[in-house]
């Protein structure tokens, strides 16, 4: 009678690569230190249970690597660059410049993985840390290549879409990242011999609260969704929402990042914008000019009409005032101590510098017309008038 041993199912065999990848390097060089061991003797002689010719051959071979790497770093990379800058493309100049320091990092993973090797001590959790970082340098070469390609990205969703193609393209490009990490986070828990396809099944009896843990999260993700479709915002403008005002600086999957006139950053929920007014200050076109100017009650009123005619004609002249939106000029009220005259118009632009320049070139002409038409600005003053003065009675002392 016979029987079967039973199998797990859920056992999973570990991902190795970095065996694969070493041209059997090693077994060269131990084949090669077979004549110096009969030749040298001392070289069997062990240190920490290390033969010295194994020591001494894995350091040179490490060392070795670590030549080849600031050769490839610096001649081959360069040559291949050079290269690429005779084509007419520049996405092959960034997809070689992105895979510079992963290939660098290469060369030093090899020669770790030769090294233990050769000193006869690469356990099985020395490998599955260099299996592991051999997956991270995988992924991390195909996350720095789609970076790299940024561009074609950007090229695409300004077909679909040109007002938020960075907004767009930058959004997508974050997707595609969390993706590839996703993949190569698996392969790194494939390499430590953990079964993926259990553990995300074994996720779904904790779904309910992994949902309300993650309500906020999908909450925020939802409303970078509703951001982008709204276009209420894009990258670049001057906007002021839930009390933060700023400059937007990106537009995350979360959270959209304000940099304040300050220099400080503001990070605002997603949600949180979606779900409130927002002042776009960018949008308007023009910017307006509202000021009241008080003149001397000592103007007459034929200075006063004649000044008034002058702001008018300054304003509907000049080439920065928008002749489209309201032009206002006329005596507003008799102050507590001067004449007011109300001004109102709107400049071309929105732009805060250009606008500063703009309003003090046409204060500084406001200033020449009241001056030239012979009046001044007034400024706070009081004047009392006393009708009589009470009549002291003198004192008259007696005479001693």
């Amino acid at each position: 009678m016979t029987t079967s041993l039973p199998t797990d199912q859920n056992i999973t065999k570990t991902l190795n690569i970095i065996d694969g990848i070493d041209m059997d390097i090693a077994t060269l060089v131990q084949t090669t230190l077979t004549p110096f061991y009969n030749a040298f003797p001392w070289l069997a002689h062990t240190f920490l249970g290390i033969p010295l010719g194994n020591l001494i051959a894995a350091t040179l071979v490490l060392c070795f690597f670590f030549f080849l790497r600031k050769v490839f770093t610096h001649i081959v990379m360069a040559w291949l660059q050079k290269l690429a800058k005779k084509t007419e493309t520049f996405y092959d100049d960034r997809v070689i410049s992105a895979l510079k320091h992963p290939a660098s990092f290469a060369f030093i993973l090899l020669g770790f993985h030769l090294f233990f090797l050769l000193l006869l001590h690469e356990s099985v959790f020395i490998q599955n840390i260099l299996n592991t970082l051999v997956v991270f340098l995988i992924f991390w070469a195909i996350i720095a290549v789609a970076e790299a390609l940024r561009g074609l990205l950007n090229h695409a969703t300004d077909r679909l879409n040109p007002d938020l193609s960075r907004e767009m393209s930058d959004f997508i490009l974050k997707l595609i990242k969390i993706f590839i990490g996703g993949i190569g986070l698996g392969a790194m828990l494939q390499v430590w011999g953990i079964n993926v396809t259990a553990l995300l099944a074994s996720l779904g009896l904790g779904g309910l609260a992994f949902a309300l843990a993650a309500k906020d999260t999908a909450s925020n993700l939802f409303g970078s969704f509703a951001i982008l479709a709204d276009k209420s915002i894009r990258i670049g403008e001057w906007i002021k929402v839930d009390g933060a005002e700023g400059v937007v600086e990106d537009i995350g999957m979360r959270t959209t990042k304000i940099r304040t006139f300050e220099k400080s950053l503001i990070t605002v929920p997603n949600q949180v914008i979606a779900n409130s007014p927002i002042e776009n200050f960018s949008r308007r076109g023009v910017r307006r000019v509202k000021m009241t100017i008080g003149i001397t009650y000592g103007s007459t009123e034929a200075q006063l009409q004649k000044i008034i005619q002058e702001i008018r004609y300054l304003l509907h002249t000049h080439e920065n005032i928008a002749q489209d939106e309201s032009v206002m000029v006329n005596f507003k009220a008799f102050g507590e101590s001067s004449l007011d005259i109300f001004i109102y118009c709107f400049t071309r632009t929105s732009n805060w510098k250009t606008y500063m320049d703009i309003k003090q070139e046409v204060q500084l002409n406001i200033m020449k017309i009241v001056e030239e038409n012979g009046s001044s600005f007034a400024f706070p003053s009081q004047s009392i008038y006393v009708e009589s003065l009470p009549i002291e009675k003198a004192q008259i002392l007696p005479n001693k």
